[in-house]
């Protein structure tokens, strides 16, 4: 502890000596406690080297001593000393080093613990040794790992994989070593310890080490590990290999021998295993170098193979046998070495036939089942990461087919490593450059290279024997995972082979495995994968079996393999393709098969408790494959992907056959075909110019086959096809061409117009060259989707897609025609754009095809709709090309000058930026659609030529705007008056005779047709239809574009032509022909008279058809004609309505007198209307225009004819212009236009004096008629101009009072009621209008005023005072028509009150004087009643009577005088003194009551009456000159004059009778009495004394 390091301590020789003294002793404590201290010194370097031979003695001696730890102390110092920088260097140290290890090693008193750790140690000091060679003879360090592959439990690919790292790891380290003589004392030392351990393997004994004797088993294993790790050594220094091949090898080739039999420890197992393993060493390790010796080696190996030698052997043979196979590294040397060489054996390829004898001992052994079951179970027990190995001590059966499964797996691992060293080998070319990728786009079918060539040499000598055994055990074998491992394997060569070009190991891997992919039940090996229930006796029929397939496990994992050959290999197979389909279409039907199942799910689930789901997985899986497999086409080159097709069509015809009756497999198997070529087309559209033909041609080829099913499958899949090509990108670039096509773009562009016809080719030659419907029909609906999905890619076909299509509107089958329409229908809707212009008039053409065709009604029509959509592509046109020219048709337009088409200025530049303004002429399109509607238009099928009129006019009349007037002029002379002329002939020529609709059966005997409706039931009705839609769409035109048509240059005599035609509908068409004619000039008029678009000459010459129309047969009645004469008049109203500017007096007279003659015409009492309570038709149409017929202001004169003709009709009188209706007839409109006549007519109606209350109102007219012209007339009259209404105004008085007078006859009738509001309405007017307003003739505005007033008071009379002595009927009206009555009644009292009597101005006295007298009269009807009746008044005559009374007190009152002063004190003064004399005789008829009834009481009405009448004289107060008017002494008015107590004036007069009222029994009377008696008192200034 005092010394600072270990350096001083070794110098200090007497503290090693202490420990050395201690271990002296002898005894075996203070030995090991010496042993230990000496263990520490030397690791701690505290032991100087000198010291070496005194430790090296002791430990000698401690060897000698038989104490077990002293022992194990000794062997761990000695490991120490060998690990210190004492380790010996010296051959004599060493030997006694090591001599020491081999003693107790050997020695019969060691322990097993001890000879154990005496060998590690030994083991140790060797590697130490070998290390000392290594450095010191300047060699790689890198070490090489001994190589167990046999043992491995892995799969024999990953060992393969594996090794091949290990070996190019281990030629890396090493390279290439130079061979050297010369040897370092280091190397000498190693060089002695080699040959020592080589003579004790041999049985000798080692001079050096002086040991006699060592266990050869232990020398044998110190030399496995020297010859496998330190190969440097051995490769460098020429010591050491010659000593590797004269001794070590002539050492194992005499192990070796199996000619004699050996004795002792050489006789057993582990040294047979080691003298094999270090047989391997030498092979694997130095073949390079000891050729001759591996030779002969391996030569001993395959021969003990052959032998029958203990089955341990053999197994210990074949693993090193296996072991070379698995390492493709020293399998490529050997065959590079041996078999490449002529003059050497073919070792490799002996070695594969070796393995192949073992694996062909299965079909000789008497327990072949159970063998291959253990050779399943020990590569299942693998694949688990299980080691297996083989229990050497039993002797059992079980043991031997254990032991000879081990064989077979063994021989079976070396096969398949032979497999994958070569599979790796060509990967390892592949990388290297030397071969082609099988995806490689060019194909090198020479093979160069080194390794290149090594493969194909390899795989020639081996292939054969190598697929013998393969196909065997498979075919044998059912275990899962020696299945997977066996077809690994086949994937692996196949591979290869193909990578090599080695074509007849392809095919004929390739034909043993598809073998293996599906279960064929007509072969014996197969059978017995079908399961047999439980209860079968003996196997099901062979259709039984067809139709139930089980896939095994074995079939799934071949047809995966399969996959991944095809898959890797798609580009080489070329021919054996065929190989590969037939095996994928079994497989598609078997997938597709409803029978059909995996191996699990049949063989462990009851077919009731299955699993659906787990069922079809595998099925699922490998339908993915399949589809994957042609998916990936497209990553072949292109003659792999013919070669793929032309075996796919060949797979297809040799099922093929004339008969049209196929087997389920033959069509499975065209399905199949079919379905991959659709499959390689999908994913190969990016080079599909290449392959398309092959594709068609083989669908044509089966479209033409006698089987349906074929058929159908064929066009299916040609329409998947072409939809598929037309759809893609690559067809996009193609046919993307402009539109127009020009010439050289036409030459330019021949490929690829070749390449579109070749693609819609088939459809053509379908439809044209074969006759069965339904492949013209699927011909069809393939062309319908390609132009459904893709029809604006096509350009170079259109003219063939065209001419097909007008083919099939000539054929006679129905769903062909529907087929071909639907084709047309998507062209016209979405492909006109697209369509190139050449082909744009054939479009229109084809759908007129359709239009004429008389097989579907329903297409036809739709043919006319799609001319309509033609038409809007069109016109786009026509807009385009006139915003061009719009600088140059402004001026045209705007002067209405017609500019030819042609003219149209066009300069070069913009032909080049638009090519199409020359090429596309619209104008002939537009007239070819206006053409093919004219054909239609004359069809004998009403909804087709309905529809085309409708479409003819729905076009000019939406798109009319954007045509040329020269446009217009070919179209209404080319088109429309040609159409017209000719339907309206083919009308007149159409026949009568009623139709019967179409027979839909037999009832008791009879036919049952369908009913038609009695409107179409003959030809003629149906033309008329047409010519009703003719007449409306003249209407639009005449609607939207008069103004236009007026600058046609032809426009006058179409006119003409047109009004002809309007009057012959009107006059000689069917009810729906006039009114659609009349329908027309409503429309013309309504539409363009608001625009100021018409003149006074086309309103005449409506007037004149109207008017013609009316004279002709005005006595004609029917509903039709009713129905017409109405819808006239409603034109004649209508017409008035919209040209009242155009009209003049002589039209408006020439209006009324029209209007008259169909009112004259429609009186008759007799007319079914009347008399079921309602106005006949056209009665109801003169109603509805007369408020229409108001004069304008330029027409003011025209007032009073037409209020003096509504006045005729009310008072039922001849009116002036129908007495001068024959010359209206005859159009003479001067004379009714005479002003003089006019004023006449006039004066003579003011003047005249009409039949008072006993005419009879509207005789003749009827008084329904009457009832509704009554507010008509009052409406127009109170809208007439003042001036007009004065002169007109009696006579509207006198008419509403006759109507008013109905009431004594008609007392429950309408007529009096209307008549009398309209009259409060006129009266009321009339009263309130002012001098001023009535114009400047003050003498005829007098006149006429003193005849309104004298007819004003007429009415009163004869309404209020005339209708009193009416019979009462006996009828009890109802309380709510008794009220209506009432209120009416007192509006009436009302008005003629307060808005006649106080409100006029300048009423006449005498008519004031009858009109206060009417109203006394009213007033007086319950005072003028005896006793007796008057309690019998009804209760609304004793208030009117009452209402009237307070309405005379209310004229006399002084507190509503207004402005208009004079004239109401005149009424007051005449309504006084008429007033005080009925008072004074209801209170003197009351006192007479009440004195000749003496107790009795007086009837309650005269009460009332009595004492409103006292009420009301109490509430008056008159005015000064009401009072002056007084019956009262003079003097009397001068004192109230003087004192202004003139209010209560009419007190006074009737003082007498209030004095003889004071003693009346009613106290009422009484208490109003002292009351007027106060108020005269008070007005006479008198008071009370007291």
């Amino acid at each position: 502890r005092s010394l600072s390091n270990p350096r001083e301590i070794a110098q200090k020789g007497d503290i090693l000596r202490i420990f050395l003294m201690a271990c002296s002793v002898k005894s075996v404590k203070l030995s090991v406690i010496g042993l230990s201290c000496l263990q520490k010194l030397i690791s701690h370097d505290a032991v100087a080297s000198s010291a070496l031979k005194e430790i090296l003695a002791t430990l000698r001696d401690h060897s000698e001593m038989p104490d077990e730890s002293l022992q194990l102390k000794t062997l761990q110092t000695m490991l120490i000393v060998f690990q210190s920088h004492l380790r010996p260097e010296s051959e004599e140290d060493m030997s006694q080093a090591l001599g020491i290890c081999l003693h107790l090693l050997e020695s019969s008193r060691s322990s097993d613990s001890v000879r154990n750790t005496a060998a590690a140690t030994f083991r140790q000091a060797v590697a130490l040794v070998f290390d000392n060679v290594v450095l010191a003879e300047s060699l790689p360090t890198g070490k090489a790992s001994p190589a167990r592959l046999g043992s491995s439990a892995s799969s024999v690919a990953n060992n393969v994989t594996r090794s091949f790292g290990q070996t190019l790891s281990l030629a890396f380290s090493y390279g290439e070593l130079t061979m050297r003589e010369d040897l370092t004392d280091v190397g000498k030392l190693g060089l002695r310890l080699l040959e020592d351990l080589t003579a004790l393997a041999a049985g000798g004994s080692a001079r050096w080490l002086h040991a006699q004797s060592l266990h050869r088993t232990f020398a044998l294993d110190i030399l496995e590990f020297v010859l496998s790790t330190y190969v440097p050594v051995f490769r460098a220094l020429l010591s050491y290999q010659q000593v590797l091949r004269h001794q070590i090898c002539s050492l194992l080739m005499t192990s070796l021998r199996t000619n004699v039999e050996l004795e002792g420890e050489a006789g057993e197992p582990a040294f047979r295993r080691l003298v094999l393993r270090l047989v391997a060493h030498v092979i694997r390790l130095y073949s390079s170098s000891l050729v001759t010796e591996s030779e002969v080696f391996l030569n001993m190996l395959v021969k003990v193979t052959r032998l029958d030698l203990p089955l341990w052997h053999q197994i210990l043979v074949l693993e090193i046998l296996r072991g070379f196979c698995v390492e493709a590294r020293t399998l490529r040397s050997l065959f590079q070495t041996f078999d490449i060489n002529p003059t050497n054996t073919n070792v490799v390829e002996n070695i594969v036939k070796a393995l192949a004898l073992v694996v062909a001992t299965i079909q000789a052994s008497d327990s072949s089942e159970e063998t291959l079951a253990a050779v399943a179970g020990m590569f299942s027990s693998k694949a688990k990461g299980i080691e297996w190995s083989m229990d050497t001590d039993a002797s059992n059966a079980a043991v031997l087919v254990a032991s000879e499964a081990h064989t077979i797996t063994l021989a079976l691992e070396g096969l398949l490593g032979v497999v994958f060293t070569i599979a790796t080998l060509t990967d390892e070319a592949l990388d290297a450059g030397e071969l082609e990728s099988p995806r490689c786009e060019v194909d090198r079918l020479v093979c160069s290279g080194q390794s290149a060539l090594l493969c194909v040499a390899m795989v020639n000598s081996t292939w054969l024997t190598i697929l013998d055994s393969l196909s065997l055990i498979l075919m044998r074998s059912q275990g899962e995972a020696i299945i997977l491992e066996i077809l690994k394997g086949y994937q692996a060569f196949t591979q290869a082979c193909g990578v090599l070009r080695a074509i007849e190991p392809l095919n004929s891997f390739l034909a043993s495995l598809c073998k293996f992919t599906i279960n064929n039940p007509n072969e014996g090996e197969k059978r017995s994968s079908i399961l047999l229930s439980p209860g079968s006796k003996k196997p099901e029929t062979s259709m039984d079996q067809r139709d139930s397939i089980i896939l095994t496990p074995k079939n799934v994992q071949a047809l995966r393999t399969l996959f991944n050959v095809a898959h890797r290999l798609h580009n080489i197979l070329g021919p054996s393709w065929v190989l590969v389909l037939e095996t994928l279409a079994a497989l598609d039907r078997t997938i597709h098969s409803p029978h059909a199942s995996t191996q699990e799910v049949s063989a462990s689930v009851s077919r009731l408790s299955r699993d659906t789901s787990g069922q079809y997985s595998d099925f699922h899986i490998l339908s993915s494959l399949n589809s994957q497999l042609f998916e990936s086409s497209a990553l072949m080159n292109v003659a792999a992907v013919k070669s793929l097709l032309s075996a796919l069509h060949q797979l297809s015809s040799q099922h093929i056959s004339g008969n049209s009756q196929l087997s389920g497999q033959q069509i499975g198997s065209i399905a199949f075909s079919v379905e991959r070529m659709t499959s390689i087309l999908v994913n190969n559209l990016h080079r599909v110019e290449s392959i398309w033909d092959q594709i068609a041609a083989h669908h044509l080829e089966l479209a033409n086959c006698p089987n349906p099913q074929l058929r159908n499958m064929a066009l299916d899949s040609l329409d998947h096809s072409i939809c598929s090509v037309v759809g893609s990108e690559k067809f996009q670039g193609i046919s993307s061409a402009p539109h127009p096509l020009k010439e050289y773009q036409l030459v330019e562009e021949s490929e690829t117009r070749s390449f579109e016809y070749a693609v819609l080719s088939p459809l053509v030659i379908l439809y044209s060259s074969n006759k069965n419907i339904d492949v013209q029909m699927g011909a069809l609906k393939i062309l319908l989707h390609v132009l459904e999905r893709h029809g604006e890619k096509l350009s170079y076909s259109w003219p063939s897609i065209l001419h097909m299509l007008r083919a099939v509107a000539d054929a006679s089958e129905k769903d062909v025609i529907s087929l071909g329409f639907q084709s047309v229908r998507v062209i016209m809707n979405e492909g006109l754009a697209t369509i190139p212009v050449q082909c744009l008039d054939e479009c229109i053409l084809v759908t007129g095809a359709y239009g004429a065709q008389k097989t579907d009604i329903n297409i036809s029509l739709t043919a006319a709709g799609l001319l309509w959509t033609a038409t809007d592509f069109i016109v786009k046109g026509l807009s385009g090309r006139s915003v061009q020219k719009a600088n140059h048709l402004n001026e045209e337009v705007q002067l209405g000058v017609s500019t030819e088409e042609g003219d149209i200025p066009t300069s070069e530049e913009g032909v080049k930026r638009n090519p199409l303004q020359q090429l596309v002429d619209y104008n002939k399109l537009f007239f070819s659609v206006f053409s093919v509607l004219q054909k239609l238009g004359a069809d004998d099928r009403p909804e087709v030529r309905n529809s085309a009129v409708r479409t003819l006019f729905q076009t000019l009349c939406t798109h009319g705007q954007k045509l040329s007037l020269s446009m217009w002029e070919d179209c209404l002379w080319i088109y429309v008056f040609p159409m017209l002329e000719h339907v309206s002939h083919l009308a007149s020529t159409s026949s009568k005779d009623e139709w019967h609709g179409k027979e839909l059966g037999t009832r008791a005997g009879k036919a049952v047709h369908m009913l038609i409706h009695h409107s179409r039931n003959t030809a003629q009705k149906q033309w008329d239809e047409t010519i009703v839609l003719l007449l409306g769409g003249i209407a639009r035109l005449l609607r939207s574009f008069f103004p236009l048509l007026q600058q046609l240059s032809k426009f006058s005599s179409g006119w003409a032509i047109l009004l002809a035609f309007l009057k012959n509908s009107i006059l000689n068409g069917s009810k729906e022909v006039a009114l659609a004619a009349i329908n027309c000039l409503q429309t013309f008029v309504s539409s363009n008279c608001p625009k100021g678009n018409l003149e006074s000459s086309f309103v005449k010459s409506v007037l004149d058809i109207y008017e013609l129309v009316l004279q002709t047969s005005p006595n004609y009645k029917s509903d039709s004609a009713d129905k017409v004469k109405q819808e006239v008049l409603r034109g004649l109203g209508d017409l008035y309505v919209q040209a009242q500017s155009l009209f003049n007096d002589d039209m408006y007279l020439r209006l009324m007198a029209v209007m008259h003659l169909m009112i004259k015409s429609s009186m008759n009492s007799s007319d079914y209307d009347s008399e079921l309570g309602s106005i006949p038709a056209v009665q109801r149409g003169i109603l509805e225009i007369i408020p229409m017929l108001r004069p304008t202001t330029m027409l003011s004169s025209m007032w009073s004819p037409l209020l003096l003709e509504l006045l005729c009709y009310l008072n039922g009188e001849e009116s002036p212009l129908h007495r001068n209706s024959k010359e209206i007839r005859e159009q003479n409109s001067d004379a009714l236009a005479n002003g003089t006549k006019r004023s006449s007519v006039e004066q003579g109606h003011i003047n005249g004096t009409g039949t008072k209350g006993d005419t009879v109102v509207g005789c003749g007219w009827g008084i329904l008629f009457i009832e509704k012209l009554v507010p008509i007339m009052v409406n127009l009259f109170l809208e007439a101009p003042p001036n007009e209404r004065c002169s007109a105004s009696p006579q509207v008085i006198q008419g509403l009072g006759r109507c008013m007078n109905t009431r004594r006859d008609n007392p429950r009738g309408t007529l009096w009621r209307v008549s009398a509001e309209c009259f409060n309405r006129v009266v009321t007017d009339e009263v309130r209008q002012e001098n001023a307003e009535c114009g400047s003739d003050m003498n005829s505005y007098r006149l006429s005023r003193a005849r309104f007033w004298k007819e004003v008071a007429d009415v009163y009379e004869t309404f209020l005072v005339g209708s009193c002595g009416r019979v009462l009927s006996s009828d009890v009206p109802s309380a709510d028509s008794a009220t209506a009555d009432e209120s009416l009644e007192m509006t009436v009292l009302t008005v003629f009150g307060d808005s006649v009597l106080k409100l006029q101005k300048e009423a006449p006295v005498e008519v004031l004087q009858r009109l206060v007298n009417c109203l006394d009269r009213c007033a007086s009807r319950t005072g003028s009643l005896p006793i007796q009746t008057v309690g019998l008044l009804p209760l609304h005559c004793s208030r009117f009577s009452l209402g009237c009374l307070q309405m005379m007190f209310s004229l006399c009152s002084c507190i509503l005088k207004t402005s208009s002063y004079p004239a109401v004190s005149e009424t007051s003064k005449v309504s006084i003194s008429i007033l005080t004399k009925r008072c004074e005789v209801i209170l003197g008829q009351f006192l007479a009551d009440e004195n000749d009834l003496g107790d009795r009481p007086l009837p309650s009405v005269r009460i009332e009456e009595t004492v409103c009448v006292l009420q009301e004289l109490a509430r008056l107060i008159l005015d000064i000159e009401t009072a002056n008017a007084l019956n009262i002494p003079l003097y009397l008015k001068d004192a109230l004059r003087e004192n202004q107590s003139h209010g209560r004036a009419h007190l006074l007069s009737l003082l007498p009778t209030f004095s003889e009222l004071v003693v009346s029994r009613e106290p009422r009377v009484r208490e109003l009495v002292q009351v007027l008696l106060r108020l005269i008192s008070s007005e006479l200034g008198l008071q009370r004394l007291t």
